[in-house]
C-alpha cells in the first residue's frame, strides 16, 4: 500500500515538471500625451512653467510617470472657435504637451492628475480625472487627455507684502496683474474681456473685514488698480480676486501691509 502511495506522489511531481509554466503577461509601451487647457483659454505650457503631471494606478497608487506640459498656447482661432464643434480636437503640433509612455501588461486605470500653472505658485490649482488604458493602444490621437485647469492668475504687484507705512502716507495705490490661467492677456472688449470679469480687493484690519474695494482696468493689458485709503492704524491683508460670473472661474492673490502712527 505504501509502494503505491509512494508511486503515486512520484507521478504527480513528474507531472508537474513535465508541465509548462504559465507565461508571464509581457509589458507593451503605452503612450500618453497629456495637455491641460485653461477654462475659458488656451492650453497651459513653457510660458507658464507648464504644468506638472502625475500618472498613477489608480487602484494602487504605484506612480508611472511624471513630467511637465511644454510649448506653445496653442492655435487662438482654433482654440477659440472650433472649440464649439463636438468633439473637434483643437491641439496643434506645436501646443504645450506632456508625451508620456508607460509600460503596461494588462488594462489598467489610471489616474492623472495636472498642477499648475508652476510659473506662479500662488495661482496653481490641481484636477485629476482617470481612464482606463489598455496595453499599446496610445492616448495620442486628436486632444487625447486634455485635462480643463479653473482658476485666472492674480499677481498683486502694489504694495509689496508688509510694507509698512503711517497713516500720512495714505492713500496708497493697490495694483494687479491679471491673466488667464495660460497667461492669455485680458483687456476691455478683447478676446478674454476685462468688461466681463469681476475684480476687486476685501480689505482686512486685524482680521476683520472692513471692506471691498473695487479695482479698474488700469489701462495696460491684464492690468488693474484702486486707490486703497487707510485712516486706522492696524494690521491689514488684502485680498485680491478675479471672477468670471458667466462660469464662475475664480482667481486670488493677497498681500499685507502695516499702518502706523505718524
Amino acid at each position: 500500500m505504501n509502494r503505491m502511495y509512494q508511486a503515486i506522489r512520484i507521478s504527480l511531481v513528474l507531472l508537474s515538471v513535465s508541465l509548462p509554466a504559465s507565461a508571464p503577461l509581457s509589458a507593451a509601451e503605452t503612450r500618453i500625451d497629456v495637455r491641460v487647457i485653461s477654462k475659458g483659454a488656451k492650453f497651459i505650457g513653457t510660458s507658464m512653467g507648464g504644468v506638472e503631471i502625475t500618472i498613477k494606478d489608480a487602484a494602487t497608487g504605484e506612480l508611472l510617470a511624471r513630467g511637465v506640459t511644454a510649448g506653445t498656447t496653442g492655435d487662438t482661432e482654433k482654440i477659440m472657435e472650433d472649440r464649439s464643434k463636438h468633439h473637434a480636437p483643437v491641439s496643434t503640433a506645436d501646443a504645450a504637451v506632456y508625451q508620456a509612455a508607460v509600460d503596461l501588461a494588462e488594462p489598467r486605470r489610471l489616474e492623472m492628475t495636472a498642477r499648475g500653472p508652476l510659473a506662479q505658485p500662488q495661482a496653481i490649482n490641481t484636477v485629476t480625472t482617470t481612464q482606463w488604458v489598455v496595453p499599446g493602444k496610445h492616448l495620442t490621437g486628436g486632444d487625447a487627455m486634455t485635462l480643463e485647469m479653473p482658476g485666472f492668475v492674480v499677481d498683486v504687484l502694489a504694495p509689496p507684502a508688509h510694507r509698512k507705512l503711517t497713516v500720512a502716507e495714505t492713500p496708497i495705490e493697490l495694483r494687479a496683474n491679471v491673466t488667464m490661467m495660460c497667461g492669455c492677456p485680458i483687456e476691455p472688449d478683447g478676446l478674454w474681456d476685462a468688461n466681463q470679469f469681476e475684480v476687486a480687493a476685501i480689505v482686512k484690519r486685524n482680521g476683520k473685514v472692513l471692506r471691498e474695494l473695487p479695482l479698474s482696468y488700469a489701462g495696460s493689458t491684464s492690468q488693474f488698480a484702486a486707490e486703497l485709503k487707510l485712516d486706522q492704524p492696524g494690521a491689514y491683508e488684502v485680498i485680491v480676486y478675479a471672477y468670471d460670473p458667466g462660469n464662475g472661474n475664480t482667481g486670488v492673490d493677497k498681500t499685507t501691509l502695516v499702518l502706523r502712527e505718524p
